[in-house]
């Protein structure tokens, strides 16, 4: 998978929209979202969900160890349609899930997205 692939599924605005949709203003977000491939093998892909600190915000401020489960069910984010187009590639993805927030460092935190294949 190509980061230019990656980029269609969650394209550069999906934070603006995400923040746009929770606080009512894009300027209030804290990161910007960007989902990145990680490792691949026979038996599962993993990509990560990648929270870049925006400039004069404070990311370890924002909550982000509750976004596995707002990111698993929210319409913008829409894990459901990502796994239905990486399956048009043809892979064929048994079942998916998020982990746990890891915080790289206090401006880099990132949500793995694991993918089971068939």
């Amino acid at each position: 998978m190509t980061q230019d692939f990656l980029d269609t599924l969650i394209p550069q605005e999906t934070g603006d929209r995400f923040f746009e949709a929770l606080y009512g203003d894009a300027s209030e977000g804290a990161y910007d979202i960007r989902l990145k491939f990680s490792t691949a093998d026979e038996k599962q892909i993993v990509l990560a969900f990648d929270l870049t600190q925006r400039p004069g915000k404070c990311l370890v401020c924002s909550l982000t160890y509750g976004l596995p489960n707002v990111f698993s069910r929210h319409p913008l984010i829409n894990i459901k349609n990502i796994v239905e187009k990486i399956e048009e590639k043809g892979v064929c993805v048994k079942k998916w899930r998020l982990g746990e927030t890891r915080e790289i460092n206090s401006s880099n935190h990132t949500i793995p997205f694991y993918l089971e294949l068939v």
